[in-house]
Parts: structure tokens; C-alpha cells; sequence
């Protein structure tokens, strides 16, 4: 997957985001759970922009890291909206199984990266004079 598509998919994912917050019970819960979920879903998107932007290695795996975390606290909004049944399953499964796996996607990235980050120390250290 190119870093574009992935920016698609988070942006993407935010918009659907928005949609679901727009459409939740003028309650005391959907008030609350409106509130963190506009916050946490559509902040993956802009720190995974921040992320291709890196200015090093080290950089872009702690911005994916907080595009990561934001990514999974909204998972867990839209399970808790399921399960509280403030929507239908039918209305948020699609959205639940994105969010599922923007976070693999996400997750194997930081692997990635940080393996990366460990072949190049690893490369430094075996380089440098002793």
C-alpha cells in the first residue's frame, strides 16, 4: 500500500467518522461519546501526514505511534457505540472493520520501521570506528 492510499483511507475514515458523531442520540452518553470520538477519529489522519513528513526515522515511528493510539481509541468508540446500541451494528460494522484494519495496517508499520531503525543502528555500530 503507497503512503497516499493509506492517507486516503484515514482521511476517509474521519469524514465516516463525522457522519456517525452527526447522527448519535442527543443523550447524555451520545453527547460524551460524540465528543472523544470526533477528537480520536479524525486525528489519525493528520499525524500520519505528520509522519510522512518525518524528519528522521525516529520521528516517523513516534508520530505513527500516535496516529496508532488514536486509531485504536476510536475502535473502541465505535465498539462501544455497537454494543451500547446508540447505532445499528448494520450502520457500523463497516466503519468497525476499517478502523480494524487501519490499525493492523498502522501496526505493521511500526514493526517495520523500528526493524529498519535496528538494521541501521545495528549498521552504525559496525561501522564506527572502536
Amino acid at each position: 500500500m503507497k503512503p497516499d492510499d493509506l492517507s486516503e483511507r484515514l482521511l476517509g475514515l474521519a469524514v465516516r467518522v463525522g457522519k456517525v458523531v452527526d447522527a448519535l442520540p442527543d443523550t447524555r452518553l451520545g453527547k460524551h461519546i460524540a465528543g472523544q470520538l470526533v477528537r480520536s477519529g479524525t486525528a489519525p489522519a493528520p499525524n500520519y501526514e505528520k509522519a510522512c513528513a518525518a524528519e528522521s526515522r525516529r520521528d516517523f515511528i513516534h508520530k505513527v505511534r500516535i496516529a496508532l493510539k488514536e486509531l485504536r481509541e476510536t475502535r473502541c468508540w465505535i465498539k462501544l457505540i455497537m454494543r451500547s446500541e446508540l447505532l445499528s451494528e448494520a450502520r457500523m460494522s463497516e466503519l468497525a472493520n476499517e478502523a480494524d484494519e487501519l490499525c493492523k495496517i498502522l501496526g505493521q508499520s511500526l514493526v517495520t520501521a523500528r526493524k529498519n531503525e535496528d538494521r541501521s543502528k545495528a549498521k552504525r555500530a559496525k561501522s564506527s570506528p572502536k
